[in-house]
């Protein structure tokens, strides 16, 4: 399929079937289709190829005990493989590149040509018009079988026009080019460049668009790739390395700290925190012990554990959201292009004009050379030049200048979506803050400072590997005269899921540091008053984890740790808001850090979702879509990205993962908010260039038209005007490269 109108072609010819409900993507070149009983999939594959295109049942392959994995690729694969591949375009553009040069420099100056020129010229033409065209020619005669008519059926006409009429002129006059300096006026009826640029401009515009369309399941690539190679299974006492495909449900396997988590299961034996960033998007660290569930491609931070697979292949949590973003793409409606849908009234009113014209001047003047020079003009000046120019050089100039500013932008219906966005879902973590913990406050009790206790609490913490004591170190660090070193330790211990206790040397002498839970400090001697406890939880009520710092036998102070708002993000919600886009703050962490982070930015309190599961997001998207809102979503984790393929306008932040990034529209490079709505002004401008564009493209083919159907016009001025055209909608575009300076 190659644009809109193929789309609703398969479509309509699908419902067609009794009780048949189908959605047909473009991009992926696929259609999801509802059938009943009575109708078998022959008949639906049958349906699709006498519309004029070729369909395949994908096959999904059910998981087999040790062979889950290999299931789930297996039932993706055919979902990523789609598409006329960019590689099969790239050796007919390069062809058409390397013999459209001379050809446009022998026609267009004077100075090199040579004798007999125009028939080295045709012959270098050929190849382009017939060879590097033939993508063009096939998609129109399948569209005129159905008689129907695309933009391929524009671009077919006109380079076959001109090639044909150019051809007709040099085999009427054999002789008209033997001369190096024949007249302006007697070349210039040869349109040989006019083919063969045409057909190099739009073969750069397919062949960008089928790199684009590549990219479509690579979403899923990446999210099925996040999930751990190899297992190391416990049988019998004994440990093996196994490829992860191959667990079984029941199987015990070893995860040691660092190492991803192979498959969904539940904790036997161990203690740990495991950092589920990735799949959740909680910026915390999660305790586990015995009897907690662990999920697959999650990654132990600190402990040894023992784990029991309870689900495996095409059941794990992996697997699930795999589904959900290749649902949320096959579902998504595509969005029709405007030149295709005026080309499909174009078209026939075109060649009816043509038509018209040739047999009117036959009948009224009996001159075949007149009718058919003004039947021609007729034809190269609708030719569609800079109608098939409009949006691919529109949106070459607005994405290059994006990418210069770090703003990367997927293609055409992307910039459609900006338009009509009016509600954006910011996931907090990592988007709207930086998604690290970091101390962000220091309650200090009996007397000691804050940069004591957090120096003392650093210098302790930096000796364990539990993330939390990394931030505290990390802060610790930070306050140090000229961030030196921490102070040395000794004795130190730690307790998993407790906390850590070491002895602290300072040049004043020694103090005995405990950092941890209250149950840790009380097994270390340490009472803790009922008023400090409810200290600890008015630091927890305000969304922050907060852990006791107590020196030499007493309690003296409270950490506080809290993922952090990005500079600038309180900035970035106020341009939204004046852009007529209502934020609203979606999260998976607990309603207090969403609140908190909420008012920091100006995110209004009605306007927050917490404790938001992965399938949540995607329901908060659909639940907005279906009140009628048209959404955007910023995200940067696993966990977004189906409901980045869900929403109208996916945006991935910089910091996300390649399946987010995939999974989106838009993806902004840098961690900055403010970059996000740049991007969101930056497509604005790029769509309503292109409409200019589009418009000053029709606009000469309005006043061109008639004026040549009178014969008020030779195909040597109609091909002028074409390229003038051409010209505007570049210089047009051109504008855009001073976006943001």
């Amino acid at each position: 399929m190659t644009c809109a109108s193929c789309v609703n072609r398969v479509e309509r010819k699908l419902r067609k079937l009794d009780g048949v409900e189908a959605t047909v993507n473009l991009p992926l070149e696929s259609a999801h289709v509802t059938v009943p009983d009575t109708v078998s999939d022959q008949q639906v594959v049958d349906t699709v190829n006498a519309t004029g295109y070729k369909a395949t049942l994908r096959q999904h392959q059910p998981p087999v005990a040790h062979e889950g994995n290999s299931a789930i690729h297996t039932d993706h694969a055919n979902h990523m493989d789609h598409g006329p591949a960019a590689s099969s375009l790239r050796p007919r553009l390069i062809a058409a590149a390397i013999l459209t040069g001379p050809v446009f420099l022998v026609s267009m100056i004077p100075a090199f040509h040579f004798a007999n020129w125009g028939w080295v010229v045709a012959a270098l033409s050929l190849p382009v018009v017939s060879w590097a065209a033939w993508p063009f020619h096939r998609a129109a005669a399948v569209n005129a079988r159905h008689l129907a008519s695309t933009m391929d059926t524009l671009v077919s006409l006109g380079v076959i026009a001109a090639y044909a009429y150019s051809a007709w002129q040099l085999f009427a006059d054999p002789t008209m080019t033997a001369q190096p300096s024949a007249g302006a006026m007697t070349t210039g009826e040869l349109y040989f460049e006019v083919a063969s640029v045409v057909t190099t401009f739009l073969l750069l515009g397919r062949y960008l668009e089928a790199s684009a369309k590549a990219k479509a399941g690579d979403a899923l690539k990446a999210l099925l790739n996040l999930g751990a190679k190899d297992a190391t299974l416990l049988l019998n006492g004994v440990e093996g390395k196994i490829p992860a495909g191959e667990l079984m449900v029941g199987d015990v396997f070893v995860v040691r700290p660092g190492e991803k988590i192979a498959t969904d299961g539940i904790v036997t034996d161990g203690l740990s925190a495991v950092d589920s960033s990735l799949v959740t998007g909680e910026s915390v660290p999660v305790e586990v012990a015995p009897g907690s569930s662990v999920t697959g491609a999650t990654i132990n931070a600190s402990g040894r554990l023992l784990v029991r697979a309870t689900r495996v292949g095409a059941d794990t949590t992996l697997a699930h959201m795999g589904r959900l973003v290749s649902q949320a793409q096959t579902g998504k409606a595509p969005i029709a292009r405007l030149a295709d849908h005026i080309s499909s009234v174009f078209v026939p009113i075109v060649l009816g004009i043509a038509i018209v014209t040739f047999v009117l001047w036959l009948v009224f003047s009996g001159d075949l050379n007149a009718a058919f020079t003004a039947a021609v003009a007729v034809l190269v000046i609708a030719c569609p030049c800079a109608l098939g120019l409009a949006t691919p050089v529109g949106l070459l100039t607005g994405t290059g200048r994006g990418a210069q500013l770090g703003i990367l932008i997927k293609g055409p219906q992307v910039l459609e979506d900006t338009r009509h966005v009016d509600t954006i879902l910011l996931d907090k973590t990592g988007t709207v803050t930086t998604g690290r913990l970091a101390v962000s406050h220091t309650l200090t009790l009996n007397g000691h400072s804050p940069e004591s206790v957090l120096m003392l609490a650093g210098a302790v913490e930096s000796a364990s590997e539990h993330p939390i004591a990394h931030a505290i170190a990390a802060s610790a660090k930070e306050q140090m005269p000229d961030a030196g070193p921490l102070p040395g330790i000794e004795a130190f211990a730690s307790a998993p899921g407790g906390g850590v206790r070491g002895v602290v040397s300072l040049a004043t002498g020694t103090r005995t540091v405990v950092v941890g839970r209250s149950g840790w400090l009380e097994e270390n001697g340490i009472a803790l008053t009922p008023e400090q406890r409810e200290d600890l939880q008015n630091r927890e009520a305000m969304g922050a984890t907060a852990i006791w710092v107590g020196i030499d036998g007493y309690p003296a102070g409270i950490l506080s740790l809290s993922d952090s708002v990005k500079p600038g993000s309180a900035e970035a919600i106020r341009r939204l808001k004046d852009l007529h886009i209502r934020p609203l703050l979606l999260t998976g962490d607990n309603a207090a850090v969403a609140a908190r982070v909420a008012g920091e930015v100006g995110i209004l309190p009605e306007d927050v979702f917490a404790g938001v599961l992965p399938e949540g997001k995607v329901e908060a998207v659909r639940k907005l879509q279906a009140s009628g809102a048209i959404v955007a979503m910023a995200g940067d984790g696993v966990n977004d990205a189906a409901a980045l393929a869900q929403s109208d306008l996916g945006i991935a932040m910089g910091s996300g993962t390649d399946v987010a990034i995939e999974a989106s529209d838009l993806t902004i490079m840098s961690n900055d908010l403010g970059q996000l709505v740049q991007a969101i002004e930056l497509s604005r401008r790029t769509l309503s260039t292109i409409k200019t564009n589009l418009f000053w493209a029709f606009f000469y083919n309005a006043i061109g038209i008639p004026v040549a159907a009178f014969g008020l016009l030779n195909p040597m001025i109609a091909g002028a005007a074409m390229a003038a055209s051409s010209v505007l909608v570049v210089a047009n575009s051109l504008r855009l490269r001073a976006f943001g300076k």
